[in-house]
């Protein structure tokens, strides 16, 4: 799988590196926080890698649109801590997409621009371990959906010609499984669990051939 997943992130910046040459492009990486909505467990706690490769074209002063080929890491997490008095079971979900955003950019200024959009992401691996057992090896384990379809809103904040810093939310749209276990949360169309993710992360703009 980790063989798989090197080629794949090969594979985006070069495909990307490439668009550049016509459109304006670049690659990105940084770290997602994210949680499973409708499990029993709260919390940003789940840290994961984002990278991959981006190409986009501005239409007007202030609009862009701006498709992205990426790596995400998503799931959950809950330790036993002081602050739960160390009752909480001690669980992980990892989930590993390759993700496909398609966004529309304003741009308020050289400074600053923000972007609105949805994605369609495949799953491409995942490992779920609750108090020691693992679970993802068991019959009948409640895998999470192979495509899912996510809404994405983020800002970015311009450091240099070249170089941004971005701030995203990532949010399930449909479930990613759907059995749901506090019974609380709602989305379109289904009723189970859903990915929230945090996104910081730099971008770097190649320079556009002339």
């Amino acid at each position: 799988m980790k063989k798989y997943l090197i080629v794949t992130l090969i594979l985006i910046i070069s495909f990307f590196t490439a668009g550049a040459q016509e459109f304006g492009g670049g690659i990105m990486a940084g770290l997602a926080a994210s949680q499973v909505a409708g499990d029993r467990y709260s919390g940003f706690k789940k840290a994961g890698i984002f990278a991959g490769g981006f190409v986009n074209l501005q239409i007007s002063p202030h609009s862009a649109f701006q498709m992205e080929l990426e790596y995400f890491q998503k799931g959950a997490r809950q330790n036993p801590t002081e602050k739960n008095n160390f009752t909480d079971t001690s669980h992980i979900f990892r989930a590993n997409y390759v993700e496909l955003p398609v966004l529309y950019q304003y741009i308020f200024s050289d400074r600053f621009k923000a972007e609105v959009g949805p994605s369609m992401g495949v799953l491409v691996g995942y490992y779920e371990e609750t108090g020691g057992f693992v679970l993802s090896d068991k019959y009948g384990y409640n895998k999470p959906a192979t495509l899912t379809f996510q809404i994405n809103l983020g800002l970015y904040v311009m450091l240099s010609e070249k170089f941004a810093v971005n701030f995203r939310t990532n949010n399930s749209l449909l479930n990613i499984r759907s059995k749901n276990v506090t019974g609380d949360v709602w989305r379109i169309w289904t009723h189970g669990q859903f990915h929230d993710s945090l996104l910081l992360s730099l971008y770097y703009t190649f320079k556009k051939k002339k």
